[in-house]
């Protein structure tokens, strides 16, 4: 800090010199010349002159001025003058030294000189240290004073929770574990989907056991020039060993900690010698050093072996998306920052977020407080919170399109019939909203959501998943006929089609290819210049993949096709109920299902 501000004072006197330099060579020239002004003294033209040496200030009678130079030192010219009776100015006569000019000449120079050799000491400096400018690391540090944040904090991971407790432990009393001769972790790895909390549980850590906390992300080790990645290394662990007991947390680590030697064509000396670096400085660290290294990922597939090995990341937490309980306490804990309704549940809006991570119901939440704001509410109600979740869903309502009453019906028939197929497929999803009012890149979007969270699929509920993406097809076929049916089921077809071809080479739902992989099917390897198909299997065995896609697509799609046929009057009668209300919910599809009049919608459970 002290070498920039005197870095900083040396670059300002030089400005200053040159900029006092500049303004003294601009001082205006003579404007006029001597023959001119001998002339307008003869005429009578001046009143006064302010003579120094050789520069005489002229002022005329009018009371313009301007500066001539006398080629010579006239002597007659005082004489003249006189006889003009014009008013004569002289200047003190300034006594010279010839060392004090010299000196003043030479302290620009002088001046340049020592910054010159102040910025090659930095230079020096840099070369042993690694400091300067891009090789100095990019962490940045919390004191442990700032670092507030707590497992009170993160909720929806409580087994990653109990794993790194014992950290906190050993950071507070670290002599509990070495008197036995344990060691504790150098490296934890969490691995998680993005949004889980990863980086937030590190911070945690760091709160719960008053240490100072560096984060860094793994691309900020990363430059075009080789070594300064493996600089930025060295000079963090150099930091961070003055502040022990302290937490360093790199994020996406496998920006700089892919495996070595999986490049194609390229070069990777900076990433690699990046990564030698930080295993150096894992094996480096002192068994009572007191600096755990805290790493994220969410692909720990392609991570370099030597990062894993026991000794460095050896411990491995997993932070997975949450629960239905932890979403509830997520959703808790962000609520506690807003200003919420009475009317407010948090385990309903956790069990219609499926799937949500902890990132996305913090979004949820802010969203509707936005939507509350724009309607100038005083609380966030229920209602903020369902509009929300579609808009995150399903995306945000387009109701600048508009739509004829042909097309509205035809979208209507097309959303009834995947809501009517979903609800009497067996295994399938329960049917959540229906709605025609275009969302995102959808005309309309027919919603399932799960009444428990999912950890594994079975072959009843794939084949259920198949029959309802076609039944929206198949209604448009059934009221319009087949030369009517639109474009709008392609990404219906796109996902049944996957879920089929998965079914039959990876999840072994094939009676014929029996529970083998087929994956390789369609992959292509670089050959020198060329792309070339891998050929695992021989051409019998694809004709047989591609037999068994098409029954499996076949067999779902007439399975639909009966279930409308047979529910013909339900499937007009939603088709009403979507023109007259746009969407519908679940108890209006309920009311539906058992041949009922629709009830209006009432409060947000019924929107």
């Amino acid at each position: 800090m002290v070498k920039n501000l005197i870095f900083c004072f040396f670059i300002s006197v030089i400005s200053i010199i040159i900029f006092c330099s500049l303004k003294l060579y601009t001082v205006n020239n003579a404007n006029v010349n001597y023959s001119t002004f001998l002339s307008e003294v003869n005429k009578n033209k001046i009143i006064k002159t302010h003579i120094n040496g050789k520069k005489i200030e002229v002022t005329k009678k009018d009371m313009t001025q301007y500066i001539t130079y006398s080629p010579f030192y006239d002597f007659n010219l005082l004489n003249v003058l006189l006889e003009k009776k014009i008013i004569i100015i002289g200047d003190v006569p300034e006594l010279k030294n010839i060392f004090i000019s010299t000196f003043m000449s030479w302290i620009p120079n002088f001046l340049s000189m020592i910054v010159w050799f102040f910025f090659m000491k930095l230079i020096q400096i840099s070369n042993e240290e690694g400091t300067l400018f891009f090789s100095k690391n990019k962490a940045k540090m919390l004191h442990k004073n700032k670092v507030n944040t707590t497992f009170l904090d993160v909720a929806g991971c409580k087994e990653a929770k109990e794993d790194v407790s014992e950290i906190v432990e050993y950071l507070k009393e670290p002599q509990r574990f070495q008197k036995l001769g344990g060691k504790i972790p150098k490296g934890i790895l969490m691995v998680g989907p993005p949004g889980t909390g990863k980086t937030l549980l590190a911070k945690a850590i760091a709160g719960e056991a008053h240490v100072p906390f560096f984060t860094i992300s793994g691309s900020d080790f990363v430059e075009m020039f080789v070594g300064v990645g493996a600089a930025r290394v060295r000079n963090m662990f150099e930091n961070a060993r003055k502040y022990a007991p302290c937490i360093i947390f790199i994020d996406e680590i496998d920006a700089v900690g892919r495996e070595r030697g999986t490049s194609v064509g390229s070069s990777h000396d900076e990433r690699e010698q990046t990564l030698n670096q930080i295993l150096v400085e894992m094996d480096g660290f002192e068994v009572n050093a007191g600096i755990i290294l805290i790493a994220a990922t969410n692909r720990p597939d392609v991570l370099d072996p030597a990062l894993l090995r026991p000794g460095r990341f050896d411990r491995q937490v997993v932070v997975p998306l949450p629960d239905l309980i932890g979403r509830e306490e997520i959703l808790k804990i962000h609520m506690r920052k807003v200003s919420v309704a009475n009317d407010v549940v948090p385990i309903i809006i956790a069990r219609g977020t499926p799937g949500f991570s902890g990132a996305d119901l913090a979004n949820l939440v802010n969203e509707a407080a936005l939507l509350a704001a724009r309607y100038n509410k005083i609380s966030i109600t229920m209602l903020d919170f369902e509009k929300s979740k579609d808009k995150i869903i399903m995306g945000s309502e387009r109701r600048s399109i508009i739509m004829n009453e042909h097309q509205k019906e035809f979208i209507a028939y097309h959303e009834s019939g995947h809501a009517i197929v979903g609800r009497l497929m067996p295994g399938h999803d329960p049917v959540h909203k229906v709605t025609i009012i275009p969302r995102g890149q959808s005309l309309g979007i027919t919603l399932f959501l799960p009444t428990n969270d999912i950890f594994s699929i079975n072959r009843q509920k794939l084949e259920s998943q198949i029959a309802t993406l076609y039944a929206g097809r198949l209604a448009e076929e059934i009221i319009y006929g087949s030369d009517k049916v639109s474009t709008g089921s392609f990404n219906d077809i796109k996902i049944a089609t996957n879920l089929a071809r998965k079914m039959v080479t990876q999840w072994g739902f094939s009676d014929k290819l029996g529970p083998l992989l087929y994956t390789d099917v369609g992959k292509t390897v670089i050959l020198g210049k060329s792309r070339r198909p891998v050929q695992y299997f021989s051409d019998k065995t694809i004709q047989i993949i591609d037999e068994e896609i098409k029954l499996m697509v076949d067999i779902n799609y007439q399975r639909a096709k009966k279930i409308l046929n047979e529910n013909i009057d339900i499937l007009h009668a939603m088709k009403d109920a979507l023109i007259k209300y746009e969407t519908i919910n679940l108890l209006q599809i309920d009311d539906l299902m058992s041949r009922k009049p629709v009830r209006e919608p009432e409060g947000w459970n019924l929107r």
